[in-house]
């Protein structure tokens, strides 16, 4: 019996993260009418649908659920085996700092397959402030910083009109969001809820509704991303994320809501990895490498 074909796995999954063909094929760097065939292809393969395509992307079939955590470890164990005769195996300890704003709900999946990609990197992550990370930079607190800055806004964040020294994992679209109930509030002292005062977002978000002269009270502080989502579900007020920071329970407001908040539009977040220091060591410029790779 014939196995799979990595290449297809790789599209597989890329799909299955990616949330649909057309947004997979550029990471892909293939047209969409080539990972249509080697899904196809795939299926034919598998001898079973993998995915359902519609309006709203593609999405898991029971039997493509299945298959999804497999193909991961083919592929995790196919670049585990070429990077060991390679000599490019990660073998060490590695200290991480990851902004709570980054992936919340997919960074503990990526970590897993990081881990399991290369199993010899003991990885030690804390989730930190953007600006604690940036802050840190220059010291011995973690190896690789993983930090967002807010872009194409007056006044968004320490730095926004210069590029980033570091490597630029994605950009994504910031939202204003609140719990589903909250879009039929009348308009008036916006109530907000945000992390403390040392969040780059929070400064950002306070700045920009003073510069309108949007009236405005911290309805509720969380302690990070987390908090802040359950605040949010609980109708407690309004707050700014960026699109995969977005939690159940919670939604991106839509025009008609934003207008009657009297809201003003939003910038977008920049995710990237902070560039090498003096003196780095070969193995962390091969983990920043991996961290690029797996994050991006």
């Amino acid at each position: 019996m014939r196995g799979f074909e990595t290449d297809q796995l790789r599209t597989f999954v890329t799909v299955a993260e990616s949330g649909s063909l057309s947004a997979a094929a550029p990471r892909l760097f293939l047209s969409q009418s080539s990972v249509s065939e080697q899904l196809r292809k795939l299926e034919e393969r598998a001898g079973v649908p993998l995915l359902t395509r519609g309006k709203k992307g593609a999405a898991l079939t029971p039997a493509g659920a299945r298959l999804l955590d497999y193909a991961r470890r083919i592929l995790s164990l196919n670049a585990l085996a070429m990077a060991e005769l390679r000599g490019q195996s990660l073998d060490g300890e590695l200290r991480l700092a990851v902004t709570d704003y980054f992936r919340p709900g997919e960074i503990a999946g990526m970590l897993r397959r990081l881990r399991d990609r290369y199993p010899h990197l003991k990885l030690h992550v804390t989730v930190m402030k953007s600006a604690a990370i940036e802050a840190a930079e220059a010291l011995d607190a973690f190896d690789i910083g993983l930090s967002m800055r807010l872009i194409g806004a007056r006044g968004a964040d320490r730095g926004a009109d210069k590029q980033p020294t570091g490597t630029v994992l994605r950009r994504e679209a910031l939202a204003w969001v609140a719990a589903p109930e909250m879009a039929e509030a009348p308009a008036g002292t916006l109530p907000l809820v945000l992390l403390p005062d040392t969040c780059s977002m929070h400064q950002f978000v306070v700045q920009l509704l003073m510069r309108k002269k949007r009236a405005f009270e911290i309805a509720h502080s969380a302690s990070g991303v987390a908090g802040l989502h359950l605040a949010l579900a609980a109708g407690l007020g309004v707050s700014c994320l960026n699109a995969s920071a977005i939690g159940p329970g919670v939604m991106p407001l839509d025009a008609a809501a934003v207008g009657a908040w009297k809201l003003p539009p939003l910038p977008s977040a920049e995710f990237y990895l902070l560039g090498a220091r003096r003196g780095e060591t070969a193995f962390i410029g091969q983990a920043r490498q991996a961290l690029a790779e797996q994050f991006g």
